[in-house]
């Protein structure tokens, strides 16, 4: 697609060193890329996306369910996955709010999720990700380096087939897929980092959803069931369900306000396209 083509090519005029952009149809086709696809970049919290998936790809496989106790007292997986464990930023002995009545965003979280789907797996979890997601969908430059929740390097080559596995799924069903993309919880309310308090803040197991957030690092013609994330590196990863597309950008310049100008307009242009 020409005039989609001349949209992607549009980011590389952020003001940043080194980036790569690539948009990805429904149908698993990359439509438009600009830039090095095959730099590897620190995800950041993009990461949550791939643990994420593990998750999913647990509870597919019946290893764990949504159900299984993790995390402090009255929490399940399904708590961790939707940040409403009560489990603080970064400390998973500091509990701040009992599960299931408040949106905490949580690294901490995510570790936990690392640490439970590693025991139910009986292999450290970097090599239950490599096994159950990355090797299945060929992302042979992606790896877990660190943290579940903010340790990954990829690639947009690599995070390209990730997009199409999220539009299309081949190593989950469709079903556990689309219940992980619906609010979990709904209506709890939460600080979105980077833009403030939300109300409410939606989550979905794993991602962030849209809905109604303003302002937002999607753009205003994003649909409320897009999905994603963004990560503190200048990252994002999002899928717009209505629209049939998914589109990520990676850079080497951390998360700011050139993020929160260039991102949304950006959006908007690509699915000006669609």
């Amino acid at each position: 697609m020409p005039v989609l083509d001349d949209v992607a090519r549009r980011a590389l005029d952020w003001p940043v060193e080194h980036i790569a952009v690539a948009v990805v149809s429904a149908e698993g086709a990359v439509a438009a890329t600009a830039g090095d696809v095959e730099r590897e970049f620190p995800l950041a919290s993009v990461t949550k996306i791939l643990t994420a998936y593990a998750v999913l790809a647990a509870v597919d496989g019946e290893l764990l369910s949504w159900d299984t106790p993790a995390g402090p007292e009255g929490s399940t997986v399904r708590h961790l996955a939707a940040h409403a464990s009560g489990l603080s930023f970064h400390d998973a002995t500091w509990v701040q709010a009992a599960p299931g009545t408040r949106r905490i965003y949580s690294n901490a979280g995510f570790e936990v999720l690392g640490e439970t789907v590693a025991a139910a797996s009986g292999q450290p979890f970097t090599a239950y990700l490599d096994a159950a997601v990355l090797q299945p969908l060929g992302m042979a430059a992606s790896r877990l380096d660190g943290s579940p929740g903010a340790g990954a390097v990829s690639t947009v080559a690599d995070l390209c087939r990730l997009a199409a596995e999220l539009q299309s799924p081949t190593l989950i069903s469709a079903r556990l897929l689309a219940e992980a993309t619906e609010v979990a919880y709904p209506g709890l309310a939460g600080v979105l980092p980077g833009y403030g308090r939300q109300q409410p803040n939606d989550w979905g197991l794993g991602w962030e959803i849209r809905g109604s957030k303003d302002p937002h690092w999607t753009g205003a013609t994003s649909s409320p069931e897009t999905f994603g994330h963004f990560g503190r590196s200048g990252t994002f990863l999002w899928v717009d369900p209505e629209a049939g597309l998914a589109c990520l950008a990676l850079t080497d310049r951390d998360f700011g306000d050139w993020a929160i100008q260039a991102w949304p307009a950006f959006t908007d242009q690509v699915l000006a396209q669609r």
